[in-house]
């Protein structure tokens, strides 16, 4: 089907609700590799983690894909039931999700919420289904296991509980982990540790990672390919070193502009992205990020920008990368 582990193709996707049609996803595309690590960046209510949960079929009513192709590891997920999609979560692919403490059940233990996953997914015996689950504890950097399997949620610290999240989602050793925020509710000195931590599981068991964050310290650290969202669009996809190096759309220049630099030799105010994200209940004609953009001109109002490339994988939709052509057009 296809060469890529994900391939998503002109996925649209919206919630029908009863103030409207909020047009979630329009347009988007993207593909990961075996064993790559993409970054979906982008603020709040960008479609980041929407694009990651319709991959597991996730978005139940009211939200309803109305266009594209979503194929993962040889599989069509837009004509999977319900029944092969349970087969596929938690097996082949795994989300860790944002808060860890909302995720895992507090009225079972810690060794019931990882056995669960292993008896639907394996042959295992019973012995085997407890070896495995201290093994995946031990995995993730957890120590006493034996004890840990016997306690509940509520007592162990927001980083146990989020290495816990990981050893569930690495159970079955998927060949694609999605991370949806994972070190949003974690200190920096928990975050740094989860992160290597992942890492180091990706190269010791071969998985792809969607990692979707609005962190950039965090992407540029871990990522091979950055696909920025804005308005349910992917405005700019590339390496990580063309998004910080050689950013092409206003936005992604906007989002670099307001990180602190540590290499700056004086106090140097952020620079803020003015303005408020697009209502998509009536989202604009043209550029979604046109009403907040400082080099917004007539033609980003009316219409979208085409795509342009500038390497083999950097693109981007953006009229400023057009502005040379129209001109040199509108001098003949």
């Amino acid at each position: 089907m296809s060469e890529y582990l994900v391939n998503i193709e002109h996925e649209r996707l919206s919630f029908f609700t009863p103030a409207g049609e909020v047009k979630a996803l329009n347009d988007v595309s993207l593909h990961v590799s075996e064993g790559e690590v993409l970054g979906i960046v982008g603020e709040s209510g960008s479609g980041k983690s929407v694009t990651a949960y319709s991959l597991m079929g996730l978005t139940a009513h009211p939200g309803k894909l109305l266009g594209g192709t979503l194929d993962f590891n040889g599989h069509r997920i837009n004509d999977m039931s319900e029944k092969e999609m349970q087969k596929l979560r938690g097996n082949e692919v795994a989300i860790i999700f944002q808060d860890p403490m909302t995720s895992l059940n507090p009225v079972y233990t810690i060794g019931n919420q990882i056995r669960e996953v292993l008896k639907l997914h394996t042959d295992k015996t019973k012995s085997e289904i407890q070896a495995r689950a201290v093994e995946l504890l031990e995995l993730v950097g957890i120590n006493e296991p034996e004890k840990r399997l016997k306690q509940y949620p509520h007592e162990l610290s927001g980083g146990m509980r989020q290495r816990v999240m990981i050893a569930i989602a690495l159970a079955c050793e998927p060949k694609l982990l999605i991370a949806d925020e994972p070190t949003t509710a974690l200190d920096v000195t928990i975050q740094a540790q989860i992160l290597e931590l992942m890492m180091e599981l990706k190269d010791k068991l071969g998985m792809a990672i969607l990692m979707i964050t609005h962190d950039l310290g965090v992407v540029a650290s871990m990522c091979d390919h950055i696909a920025v969202m804005y308005a349910g669009n992917i405005v700019e996809y590339g390496t990580t070193d063309d998004i910080f190096y050689a950013p092409k759309h206003e936005y992604t220049k906007g989002l670099i502009r307001s990180i602190p630099r540590m290499d700056s030799r004086e106090h140097e105010r952020l620079i803020p992205i003015e303005g408020t994200p697009v209502d998509l209940l009536n989202p604009p004609k043209g550029c979604p990020f046109a009403s907040r953009c400082d080099s917004c001109m007539q033609i980003c109002l009316r219409e979208k920008a085409p795509v342009t490339f500038f390497g083999d994988v950097h693109y981007t939709s953006c009229w400023m990368n057009q502005k040379a052509e129209l001109e040199g057009g509108s001098k003949k």
